[in-house]
C-alpha cells in the first residue's frame, strides 16, 4: 500500500515521457547525424522542461515550456492520484485530508523520478538542476494528483455543496469563461498557421532531415502548440506578446526582428489588424456573454418554482459575473506565465505574453460579457 503512490508515479512519468522521447527521436534522423542515446537524454530535458525546469545550455537559458507535454503529463499524474486513492481505499469518502496525503505520496514519488531524469540528461553544455527539478515536480504532481484524488473521493462535490450559491457559481463561470476565451485564441492561431501554410511548409522543407526528421520537427511544433494558442488569446485580449526583446506583436502594432525558424511561427501576422480583421477582436467578448449565458440558465433552472426566483436570481446572476470575472483573469494570467520563457542567448531572453496584463484584460472581457450575457438571457426569461 504504501508503495502504490510512487509506482502510479513512475508509470505517470513514463506514459508522459514516451512522446517527447519520439517527436526527439525522430527530429535527429538525419543524415548522419543524432544517435539514439542522445535522443534518449534530450528527451528528458525536454520532459523537465515541459514541467517547468529551465536547461542550461551554451547559447543561454531554455525555459520555453511545450505545453501539450505538460497537459499529457498533468493528466497522467491525476489519473495516477485517481488510481492511488482507489489502492488505499479513500475513494468516495468525501474526506479533503486523505486525498492531500494521496497527493503527496504522488508527488514525492515524481518529484524523485524527476530528480533522476535531471541527472540523467545532464552533460556537458546542458546543465540541468536536479534540485530545481525534484522540487519543480513536487509541486508539480502533488497539484495534478491533488485534483484526481479530490474528485475520486467526493471531496471537490463536498467541498463545492459547502460554498455559497454566488460563489460556487463565479467559480463555475470564471472557469467556463477562461476556457471559452482560450478555445477562441486556439481557434485563431490555428487558422492564422493554416493560412500561412505555404509558408509554414518552405520553413519546414529548409531542414532537409528526411521524412521523419520532418514529422519530429512537426510533433515539436504541436508541444507548442498550446503555447501559441495562449499567445493568440493575449493577442485578441489586447496586450499582445513578445518574440524577443524590444519585440511587440498585438492588433495595433506588430515590430519582430528575426523569427525562431520553426514552420509554428508562420502564422505570426505582419502587421496591424485592419478592416474586417478587427472583428476578430470581439470574440473574447461574444466569449465571455456565452459564459454568462451558461451561468443564466443555471441559475434561472435552479430557482425555478421559487417566489422570489426572481430577486434572488438577478442578484446571484451579478455576484457570479463579479467573481467570474476575476476568476477567469487568474486564469489566463497563469496560462500567460505558464507559456512564456526564454528560448536561449539575450535576444530570445523575452518570449511570450506579460501575465498581468493578460490577467487584468482577461477579467475585464469576461466580467462584461458574462454580466450582458447573463443579465441579457434573465431578461428575455421574463419574470
Amino acid at each position: 500500500m504504501l508503495v502504490a503512490g510512487p509506482v502510479a508515479a513512475l508509470f505517470a512519468a513514463c506514459f508522459s515521457f514516451l512522446p517527447v522521447a519520439v517527436a526527439l527521436t525522430l527530429a535527429q534522423l538525419t543524415e548522419g547525424a543524432g544517435q539514439l542515446g542522445g535522443a534518449t537524454r534530450a528527451g528528458l530535458a525536454g520532459w523537465l522542461l515541459a514541467h517547468g525546469v529551465p536547461l542550461g545550455t551554451s547559447l543561454g537559458p531554455l525555459g520555453l515550456a511545450p505545453l501539450a507535454v505538460g497537459v499529457f503529463a498533468a493528466w497522467r499524474v491525476s489519473r495516477a492520484g485517481v488510481h492511488t486513492s482507489r489502492a488505499y481505499g479513500i475513494a468516495h469518502r468525501g474526506n479533503p485530508v486523505e486525498a492531500a496525503k494521496v497527493a503527496g505520496t504522488v508527488g514525492l514519488g515524481y518529484a524523485v523520478v524527476g530528480a533522476a531524469a535531471a541527472l540523467l540528461a545532464a552533460k556537458p553544455g546542458l546543465e540541468v538542476s536536479a534540485l530545481r527539478a525534484f522540487l519543480q515536480l513536487l509541486v508539480f504532481g502533488t497539484l495534478a494528483a491533488l485534483v484526481g484524488a479530490l474528485r475520486v473521493t467526493g471531496a471537490l462535490r463536498v467541498t463545492a455543496v459547502r460554498m455559497p450559491p454566488v460563489l460556487r457559481d463565479g467559480i463555475r463561470t470564471g472557469v467556463v469563461g477562461a476556457v471559452l476565451v482560450l478555445g477562441t485564441g486556439a481557434a485563431v492561431a490555428g487558422l492564422s498557421v493554416a493560412l500561412s501554410g505555404g509558408e509554414a511548409g518552405d520553413v519546414l522543407g529548409a531542414y532537409h532531415t528526411g521524412v521523419a526528421g520532418q514529422v519530429g520537427i512537426t510533433l515539436i511544433c504541436l508541444a507548442y502548440a498550446p503555447n501559441a494558442a495562449i499567445w493568440a488569446t493575449a493577442y485578441l485580449l489586447g496586450p499582445g506578446f513578445a518574440v524577443g526583446v524590444d519585440t511587440t506583436v498585438r492588433t495595433t502594432e506588430v515590430d519582430v526582428g528575426t523569427l525562431l525558424p520553426l514552420p509554428l511561427v508562420a502564422g505570426i501576422p505582419d502587421g496591424p489588424v485592419g478592416g474586417l480583421g478587427a472583428l476578430l477582436l470581439a470574440i473574447p467578448l461574444v466569449a465571455g456573454m456565452i459564459a454568462g449565458w451558461l451561468l443564466a440558465r443555471r441559475v434561472l433552472r435552479l430557482r425555478a418554482g421559487d417566489a422570489h426566483g426572481r430577486h434572488r436570481s438577478w442578484g446571484s446572476l451579478v455576484g457570479a459575473a463579479a467573481v467570474g470575472g476575476p476568476v477567469a483573469g487568474l486564469l489566463l494570467g497563469a496560462a500567460a506565465l505558464c507559456s512564456r520563457g526564454p528560448v536561449g542567448g539575450p535576444r530570445l531572453a523575452e518570449m511570450g505574453p506579460v501575465p498581468w496584463q493578460v490577467a487584468l484584460a482577461g477579467a475585464l472581457v469576461v466580467t462584461v460579457g458574462a454580466t450582458v450575457g447573463a443579465a441579457a438571457t434573465r431578461a428575455l426569461a421574463g419574470p
